[in-house]
């Protein structure tokens, strides 16, 4: 597909597309084509559904990027509102591709706060769309974050799917429930995490904690 900016820096030409079933690297692609244009390069890192999508572990559609952080030659911190230029850029790219005008947005950068899993900037991985460098946590990470949003969530909802859909070993479960309850100390979530683990058949208990 080939996006075609005018002198402007506007997209002139585009494809609309069905927003519940955007390809995340489409919208990556077009806000990379934009910020290249305006020499505005960004480094993101990103969670969340589009990562996997990205990482080509889940198929199922969704139709924005979750950003959580800034890259910087390897550093990275967290980002709660986006820098105005990728702002601007990412309303352009919405508005040409008829996404919700939060396509790319902030939502779960909270995950910072206590920490990711430990060695994740090691196992990175790095997708490159122009001027837009997309930086994404790797599958054993992601089943971090899946196991703690399906706790919260229930397994009705998606990241219970999706973790399912990862696959993940009864030692990787493990590992990864000892991560989630560094980002909620509560007796309550603990409760429900090991339920959640119960219903994908890995054992843990209080103690274990």
């Amino acid at each position: 597909m080939l996006y075609l900016l005018d002198s402007s820096g506007l997209l002139s030409h585009y494809e609309k597309v069905d927003y519940s079933y955007v390809i995340p690297a489409r919208g990556a692609r077009t806000l990379g084509a934009v910020l290249q244009e305006r020499r505005t390069p960004y480094s993101l890192l990103i969670v969340g559904g589009s990562g996997l999508l990205l990482l080509r572990l889940i198929d199922r559609p969704t139709g924005d990027l979750d950003v959580v952080g800034m890259a910087d030659n390897g550093h990275y911190s967290k980002v709660e509102v986006l820098p105005r230029p990728l702002a601007d850029a990412a309303l352009q790219v919405a508005q040409a591709l008829e996404l919700s005008e939060d396509w790319l947005n902030t939502g779960p950068a909270s995950l910072m706060d206590f920490g990711l899993p430990e060695g994740w900037e090691g196992r990175i991985e790095v997708r490159q769309y122009g001027g837009l460098e997309i930086h994404i946590p790797s599958r054993f990470d992601q089943i971090c974050f899946k196991l703690y949003a399906a706790t919260d969530r229930g397994p009705n909802d998606k990241h219970f799917k999706d973790l399912q859909t990862l696959g993940p070993s009864a030692d990787e479960l493990r590992t990864a429930a000892l991560w989630t309850v560094t980002q909620d100390h509560s007796e309550g979530f603990r409760k429900e995490l090991i339920g959640c683990l119960g219903s994908m058949d890995v054992e843990m208990t209080d103690a274990d904690f």
